[in-house]
């Protein structure tokens, strides 16, 4: 019997878990839109009941056109974006809207690609408005980014002493 007691225990945590997600900061308050609010927010796809615990849940596309990864439980959001042209790799750190530019102060970010199998680091590039010391744009270059396809992987950076890893799975999106 109590092992039945421990099994609804976790289906029940684990069901919460999934409800949670990250929900957008109203930028002017800092208080949270409920999910209702933020599920239609995302260029008009409907993203109610999407558990933002798996890879690629499901953020949307960012504000680069790129895709985003959660880090720190919404606290901070990292968007990835490629120019196969150029074999450059471009992550932006935005805050919890997932809009808004959030400088850090980083030596670099490491982006790890699942296939073709690579390791980027990309290097500050401070957009205008970044205070100085810090920057909200991350760039770096690899051969294999000239690869035309969906990339999937992971996002690491520091920030204050504090590791964040974001892991994203890009989409063909056919706006």
């Amino acid at each position: 019997m109590k092992f039945t007691n421990w099994i609804l225990s976790a289906l029940l945590a684990t069901g919460a878990l999934g409800l949670t997600g990250c929900k957008p900061a109203d930028t002017a308050t800092g208080d949270a839109t409920s999910a209702a609010e933020s599920a239609a927010d995302d260029h008009g796809h409907d993203h109610s009941g999407t558990d933002h615990s798996e890879l690629g849940h499901g953020h949307g596309v960012g504000p680069h056109d790129g895709t985003i990864a959660d880090w720190g439980g919404g606290k901070f959001h990292v968007e990835f974006t490629v120019d196969h042209d150029k074999t450059e790799a471009t992550v932006y750190v935005l805050g919890g809207d997932e809009k808004t530019a959030a400088p850090i102060a980083a030596e670099s970010i490491e982006l790890t690609i699942i296939d073709p199998e690579m390791q980027v680091t990309l290097k500050p590039s401070p957009q205008e408005g970044d205070p100085d010391g810090t920057a909200s744009r991350f760039v770096g270059t690899h051969e294999k980014l000239g690869v035309v396809q969906e990339y999937a992987g992971t996002m690491t950076g520091v920030i204050d002493g504090t590791p964040y890893t974001g892991e994203f799975k890009e989409e063909a999106h056919t706006h």
